[in-house]
């Protein structure tokens, strides 16, 4: 066990979020928290890291356990390069060292037969184990892998963090996290502000994870292929599912449904002893039968089916018509100091088009919509409006605009028309605003709450054009699902910024990609046909790269088109063999040795568990003293061949680009 949930009473006024809520993680589980927004994911996070205080119960941590958090929003690091600022973050060394010479203290005062000797013993190796983990050089190289697998560049390890935005700063947090490895990690919106490249990234690295994972996401992809149970949240009770989410969705469906079964079959169980009751109640031969059916109707426990949220939806207010031009640009150029997102980009979009625009954080995208929405000119080239057309824009910085003094109904009132101001109420409902929190201020809003006002604002503005930067953060799938079906019946046009496949794919019918240092491109059908088609690029480039080199003199091919004789041919191939067997030859042997060493560690570990489970040795505390720092140092040294075999994969990975480079 990892943590156990006992008891939890949660409750906000005279709402109850958990009532008597218990369960237990198990060490590398996977874990979805799973239900409407407002159900309460977060606020048990925040319980179990201990940010929250329950009403009742509590949350049990075994000693010494590590729980890592990562919130939905509200970081902000600053005042270290983020190389430094990352790595830092593992702790302090001679903190951990004083705390082994606490425990170290503590044993000797122990009876060596006792539980709380052995526990002592395995945190000492544990922490131990963390020490040498910590030696800076295997640490760093796998530092800087993790911040470039969530979209970091090697230019960014030297910038302060201050400097980065606040997606970027979630990024930063996961980084540190990843790198701490603690034993419980709790993820509330990984995926948010990723990318679809860091997003992959990360699905394989929790995959690869050796603690703990809880997770809240949005990301049905990511659910389904990590998690292996979910606990869903409905109306104050949780209900857990061994499976992923595509399980629980189905299976839920299907647990209903036998409900449903079974209170019609109660009901009419009921009915028929009613009519009894009523019939022979009055009969003095009977009476008795009579009132033991009374006496059974009483005992009987109701089976209560609740009724399912309302879906509701909306539609968006009729568009003014427009040309067939939209927008356009013409050379345009846009840059940053020294980064230069669009170089004499053309760019126009026609009546109908419905663009999902992706792209690492960073590329531009962001940028774009500002441009194309009229609210950023280009530093040079022309940008224009088609003709009549109305844009509605959606933007993540719109949140941070709102009158803090306004309740989220006046805000919304305030931005919609005379013809969509009786619509405000439903919309509202439509994305999680219900009850009395559309009276609630704009002030006590949190970031995802503020988000999806601004967003219900723009979905009212009646327009042509509509232009939304990640309109799905922070919305649930009902609400997604709401989103989704509004666009798909809308007559206008629209861009989107996202990363959410499983949303724009039924919307879309391009997509724009914005890369570093490229200019943008544009495919025609939606996102999973995009994905098809760069990675089938990637399969041919690599393909191509390993294939015979051409146009350099001295090489085979070029010898052969130049109609050189058999011998130079083969001269030609002879040097570019025993240059691929200089460059990539030594490294693979390298690797495969460590790869036997591994595997003679894994068998010297397997032989020590088998020993350590051994009556004998389980009641000899000196023998299981010697056993445990045995295995503790064969686990030391095989992190170490595993730190050498990702370096040396790395490596040939390189050698094999140069060649490649090279034959072109």
């Amino acid at each position: 066990m990892v943590f156990a949930v006992q008891d939890l009473h949660i409750e906000f006024g005279p709402r109850v979020l958990f009532d008597s809520l218990s369960f237990v993680v198990e060490r590398g589980e996977r874990i979805a928290f799973a239900g409407q927004n407002g159900a309460g994911k977060s606020t048990l996070m925040k319980c179990i890291v201990g940010v929250q205080e329950p009403d009742h119960g509590k949350v049990l941590l075994p000693r010494h356990t590590h729980v890592g958090y990562l919130p939905q929003d509200g970081i902000h690091i600053s005042g270290r390069p983020l190389l430094d600022e990352v790595l830092g973050s593992v702790g302090n060394i001679v903190e951990l060292q004083q705390t082994v010479d606490e425990l170290s203290a503590e044993l000797q005062q122990l009876d060596s037969s006792c539980d709380e000797y052995r526990e002592t013993l395995e945190e000492i190796g544990r922490l131990e184990l963390i020490l040498q983990d910590r030696d800076a050089a295997s640490l760093r190289p796998r530092t800087e892998s993790i911040l470039r697998g969530l979209g970091f560049s090697e230019a960014d390890f030297t910038r302060d963090c201050g400097e980065f935005s606040g997606g970027w700063q979630m990024r930063i947090a996961l980084a540190r996290l990843l790198l701490q490895e603690p034993e419980v990690l709790l993820l509330d919106e990984p995926t948010n502000h990723l990318d679809i490249q860091s997003q992959r990234w990360l699905e394989q690295n929790l995959r690869n994870y050796r603690g703990a994972i809880c997770i809240i996401s949005h990301d049905i992809a990511l659910l389904d292929n990590l998690v292996t149970r979910t606990i869903a949240f409905h109306h104050g009770r949780a209900e857990e599912y061994s499976g992923n989410f595509s399980f629980y969705l189905k299976e839920s469906k299907a647990r209903k449904e036998i409900l449903l079964r079974q209170a019609k079959a109660q009901q009419r169980e009921i009915a028929k002893t009613q009519a009894f009751i009523d019939r022979f109640r009055a009969k003095a031969t009977k009476a008795s039968q009579a009132q033991s059916r009374i006496k059974q109707l009483e005992k009987i426990e109701l089976i209560e089916v609740e009724d399912d949220d309302a879906v509701m939806s909306f539609r968006f207010p009729p568009p003014p018509p427009g040309g067939n031009t939209v927008v356009e640009l013409e050379k345009a150029c846009k840059a940053y100091g020294p980064i230069r997102l669009l170089d004499g980009y053309d760019f126009r979009m026609d009546k109908g088009d419905r663009i999902a625009i992706v792209g690492v954080n960073g590329s531009g995208k962001s940028t774009f919509t500002r441009l194309i929405s009229g609210t950023e000119a280009p530093d040079s080239g022309t940008f224009s409006f088609g003709h009549h057309t109305e844009v509605a824009f959606f933007s993540q910085t719109h949140a941070d605009v709102l009158n803090n003094e306004q309740t989220v109904l006046e805000c919304v009132e305030a931005a919609a028309g005379r013809e969509t101001r009786p619509l405000v109420r439903n919309i509202l409902g439509c994305f999680l605003f219900r009850g009395d929190d559309v009276f609630k201020k704009i002030g006590v809003l949190s970031g995802g709450e503020r988000s999806r006002v601004a967003l219900v604002c723009m979905l009212l503005k009646p327009a042509n054009f509509l232009i939304m930067d990640e309109p799905t953060n922070h919305l649930d799938f009902q609400s997604q699902d709401v989103l989704q079906a509004a666009l798909a019946e809308y007559p206008g046009s629209y861009c989107i910024v996202s990363h959410n496949r499983q949303f724009l794919d039924p919307i879309v019918n391009k997509v724009l990609e914005f890369r570093l240092g490229h200019a943008p491109r544009l495919f025609h059908g939606n996102v999973s046909q995009y994905i098809e088609t760069v990675e089938a690029e990637e399969r041919r480039e690599k393909e191509s790269a390993m294939s015979a080199p051409s146009a350099v003199p001295g090489r085979a091919s070029d010898l052969t088109a130049a109609g050189a004789n058999k011998r130079d041919v083969r001269r030609a191939r002879a040097l570019e063999r025993e240059r691929r067997a200089k460059l990539i030859k030594p490294l693979q042997a390298e690797l495969e040795q460590v790869e036997m060493t591994i595997a003679e560690k894994d068998e010297a570990k397997a032989a020590i568990s088998a020993e350590l489970e051994k009556p004998e040795n389980m009641s000899d505390n000196q023998r299981l003293m010697e056993l445990t720092q045995q295995y503790q140092s064969l686990e030391r040294e095989s992190e170490a061949l595993y730190t050498r075999w990702e370096e040396l994969s790395i490596a040939i990975e390189q050698a094999e680009a140069e060649l490649a480079a090279g034959a072109e």
